[in-house]
Formats: structure tokens, C-alpha cells, sequence
């Protein structure tokens, strides 16, 4: 998945036709920060789309016109920790199914970066501060406040971040007041190097899901 943000959008229902033209999987945001700007999720199981048909379509018109903002390009792909129960489904439909959910069109995408002393815990400490946070995530998935996407960057981020977040829902104020409750944890508080940019958007178009 990849985020790319634009500012200079005078008439996004242009853009958003384009999109549908190209028939690739994406999502067009209003930027909650810019009163001209938009972002364009897309996504593929081929990396290669990323610098063959998702290149040809943002370099075209109307999106060439625009002005880019390469400071909240964002990147990252599905991963598993193994105890997902249905590998297939967490690794290309949950993702698939959380972004182009229409009832869900507030979001908030993120990157992030753990300190080294992380990466030098036990496998025990690590999962009992993961649990922490997962906990957290869980019950505002079920509360149907948020929904996730958890996504890693290693070695496709400029910034060598490590992870790339999404939160959806119905409304903003909840995915806000979850990362404030992800502030407390021992994950964030003690071993997090650096958080955001944060975009914040509203889908304008999604992309027909499947």
C-alpha cells in the first residue's frame, strides 16, 4: 500500500474520475489539513504496479498538474506475526476490505519507528508491551470505533521508518482518541523513536471492492 499526497485541487471529482477510468484499487482522500489538497491510497499485490501503472496514472493529467508533496509519501506491505488464523485473508483481503469499506471513510495513515533498545528485549518483554497495544486496538475494533491496518517498511522507507498505520472508521474523534490512548503505552511512551507525519483524510472516491 502507498500513500501520495497532492495539494493545488481545485475540482478532486476530476481526479476521482481518472481513478475509476484506470480501474487500479485506490482511495482518493480529502486532506483534512489542506483545503486543496487530496492523497490517492493505492494498492497491488505486484510491487511493480507502484512504478509502472500507478506511475503512468499519477503522471498524467489530472494529477501532473497538481502539486506533490513528497514529505507524506508513505509505503509499507502486509506482514504476519503468525497467529493469524487465515493467513491469506490478513495478508491482501482484510486490508482490501478495511480501506474501501464505505461506512468507514475517516482516516488517519502514519508511519513510525522503534528504538534499537526494542529490538534488544526478550522475546517475552516484546510480546507482553505488544499485547498492551494490541489490547487497546482490539477493543476499539470491536466497539466498531477503529479499524487497523498494520503495515512494515523496512527498507522501502526514505525515513527508515519501520511501520506504516492505518486507522478507519465511521468518525474521526475515536481513530484521534486512539492514538492519544496508544500515547500511555510502554510501546509508545519508552521505545517509539519517532511517530507521523499524520495525514488525516475523508474518502472522496473508493474503489469498488472485491
Amino acid at each position: 500500500m502507498q500513500l501520495q499526497a497532492f495539494g493545488g485541487c481545485a475540482e478532486p471529482k476530476a481526479l476521482a474520475g481518472a481513478l475509476e477510468r484506470s480501474q487500479i484499487e485506490a482511495v482518493l482522500y480529502a486532506d483534512f489539513q489542506d483545503p486543496c489538497g487530496v492523497a490517492v491510497l493505492a494498492f497491488s499485490e505486484d510491487p511493480a504496479f507502484f512504478v509502472t501503472r500507478l506511475r503512468e496514472v499519477l503522471g498524467a493529467e489530472p494529477f501532473a498538474s497538481l502539486d506533490h508533496k513528497p514529505t507524506l509519501a508513505m509505503v509499507g506491505r502486509t506482514y504476519s506475526s503468525g497467529y493469524e488464523p487465515d493467513l491469506e485473508d490478513w495478508l491482501l483481503r482484510r486490508p482490501r476490505r478495511t480501506v474501501l469499506n464505505p461506512a468507514w471513510p475517516w482516516a488517519i495513515w502514519y508511519p513510525l519507528r522503534r528504538t534499537g533498545a526494542f529490538a534488544r528485549l526478550s522475546a517475552q518483554e516484546q510480546g507482553a508491551i505488544l499485547r498492551e497495544h494490541g489490547t487497546i486496538g482490539r477493543a476499539y475494533g470491536e466497539a466498531d470505533l477503529a479499524h487497523d491496518i498494520r503495515l512494515v517498511c523496512h527498507g522501502l522507507d526514505t525515513h527508515d521508518n519501520d511501520f506504516l498505520i492505518g486507522l478507519v472508521g465511521k468518525e474521526l474523534q475515536p481513530l484521534s482518541h486512539l492514538v492519544q490512548a496508544m500515547r500511555k503505552t510502554a510501546q509508545t511512551s519508552e521505545y517509539m523513536a519517532s511517530l507521523g507525519p499524520f495525514f488525516v483524510g475523508h474518502a472522496l472516491w473508493q474503489s469498488p471492492s472485491r
